[in-house]
């Protein structure tokens, strides 16, 4: 292995100091991440409120239209699990060049795009250079950022995957109200060029590449696994109408026994230090609950962000350019009750914020579920105001209350694991959500509705939402503090359970 030079490699902060301050150079580094993440992630549901349009341009069912939103974050679900491989591996500033390289290509053939087939492919390249941003921020938060201070920057670090895909259909119906959907990719193109010429000139490594082996059968398990179960989810909707290309259940098997096997095959491979996912995370309740809770947070935050924009044109009537402006304010809410949420997590803990979070965050949804033509777009964007405020509050503290209890360490593959659930989540639970509002229809192309039906599908759509949700306000209970690091510095001791994992990794 090469040694890197004194240009390419910048010294290691601590991972604990005393004091408040960042250490030098540590706002840098975070700051051209956290930039360069905002913005893949902002496509990430940027073609929701195109979703309607894309219906109609392609001829194409709501079930196979999701897949432009769906393809994206299954291919996010399945590659992330590999980032603690690719950051061990190489070094910080090549993995983030590659990375918002590969997205610049998707979008470029997305912008391009002369098929529907050929939409997705764009959208699927850009997920492949998507997946590795949001471990690497997070890891390197984590590691650089002093304990006294994590919460606060944890929750500018956790508020990126959920500001970005809310301004994101806003920033579509600013753009469809004038222009056609190529131009969602068009103007995208600039800015990442712009943000990869940014991290050329700023970005510095913190660590040193390990001569770690990718293993194969763990990457395609991981496909199987994660890929099987969106898809066969995705198929229930079709299967209600009587066009589903097989039966459902037969992929979600096959995903499910995927997932069994990649997490068989992560046990033998953690032994050695080669594990996509080391499973002793998973040995901490103090992280596996908030990560239980985080999958219907984030399943249901991100999964109805597909399924709004139909409810709102089929029962509102809202053109693409209102459709945009009504989800501004929750884009806003989002930032600004994350900052303050991570300010409560330092002083209080995790409590005070997840379980009245889930209580008002359960609220809205049913309430949402009850929606007709006779509501007003007012009451909406209150509503949906309030459902993003709440869901802001919870989103911080699981994050930082679970990763805070991981050793130095394994803070790469808690970081992953976090990912891994949020984008698995997002596709399925918006899968689910298609398919609830393709059987509340009651209408085999559910693409053409009339109010009433649009209706229908909306109230089926928000209450399986509400359902799932449930299982938040339980988990809320369940949540913990997790203890800082001493203020002199010294490691807080290993989990019993969990032994450790050599080398330090830069990742999220």
């Amino acid at each position: 292995m090469t040694t890197p030079t004194e240009l390419d490699v910048a010294a290691p902060a601590p991972t604990v100091r005393s004091g408040d301050r960042l250490p030098p150079g540590v706002a840098l580094v975070i700051g051209v991440l956290m930039v360069s993440t905002f913005i893949v992630f902002l496509n990430e549901m940027l073609l929701g409120v195109a979703l309607p349009t894309l219906i109609v341009d392609f001829g194409v069912s709501p079930s196979t239209g999701q897949w432009v939103t769906t393809g994206f974050l299954l291919t996010m679900a399945v590659l992330i699990p590999a980032s603690g491989f690719v950051m061990r591996r190489f070094h910080l500033r090549t993995i983030f060049l590659a990375a918002l390289s590969l997205f610049i290509v998707g979008t470029t053939l997305a912008a391009t795009a002369p098929t529907f087939g050929v939409l997705v492919t764009g959208r699927i390249v850009q997920a492949f250079g998507t997946a590795v941003f949001l471990p690497l921020l997070m890891t390197t938060t984590m590691r650089l950022v002093p304990a006294a201070r994590r919460g606060r920057m944890m929750a500018i670090t956790t508020a990126v995957p959920a500001v970005a895909p809310a301004v994101g259909p806003a920033l579509s119906g600013l753009v469809l109200s004038t222009l056609s959907w190529r131009w969602l990719f068009i103007l995208m193109l600039p800015i990442a060029v712009a943000a990869l010429a940014l991290g050329a000139w700023k970005l510095r490594n913190t660590t040193t590449p390990e001569p770690v082996a990718l293993d194969v059968p763990s990457l395609l398990l991981s496909a199987v696994g994660f890929g099987g179960l969106v898809y066969g989810l995705s198929l229930i909707g079709e299967a209600s109408a009587g066009h589903a290309p097989i039966s459902p259940y037969l992929p979600i098997l096959v995903g499910l026994a995927g997932l069994v096997a990649f997490v068989l095959r992560q046990v033998p491979l953690q032994r050695r230090d080669d594990a996509f996912l080391d499973m002793r995370i998973f040995l901490r309740r103090s992280f596996t609950a908030p990560l239980l809770v985080m999958i219907f947070v984030a399943g249901n935050g991100i999964g109805l962000l597909v399924v709004l924009p139909l409810v709102l044109t089929g029962v509102t009537g809202l053109s693409a350019l209102q459709l945009g402006l009504f989800l501004i304010p929750g884009g806003a809410a989002i930032s600004i009750v994350a900052s303050l949420s991570g300010r409560v997590y330092d002083r209080f803990g995790p409590r005070p914020l997840v379980i009245p979070g889930a209580i008002v965050w359960l609220a809205v949804l049913w309430f949402l579920s009850r929606v007709d033509e006779g509501t007003s777009v007012v009451t909406l964007i209150v509503a949906w105001l309030v459902f993003t405020s709440a869901q802001a509050a919870m989103w911080t503290p699981l994050t930082t209350s679970a990763m805070g209890d991981l050793r130095t360490e394994l803070y790469p593959h808690g970081a992953a694991a976090f990912s891994t659930v949020q984008q698995l989540a997002g596709a399925a639970f918006g899968a689910v959500f298609i398919s609830a509002y393709t059987i509340g229809s009651g209408s085999r192309d559910a693409g053409v509705l009339s109010t009433a039906q649009a209706t229908a599908a909306g109230h089926a759509a928000f209450l399986t939402a509400w359902v799932i949700g449930l299982v938040v306000l339980v988990g809320a209970f369940f949540i913990r503090r997790t203890p800082s690091p001493p203020a002199d510095g010294t490691p807080v001791a290993p989990p019993v359970a969990a032994a450790p994992v050599s080398g330090e990794t830069v990742s999220r």
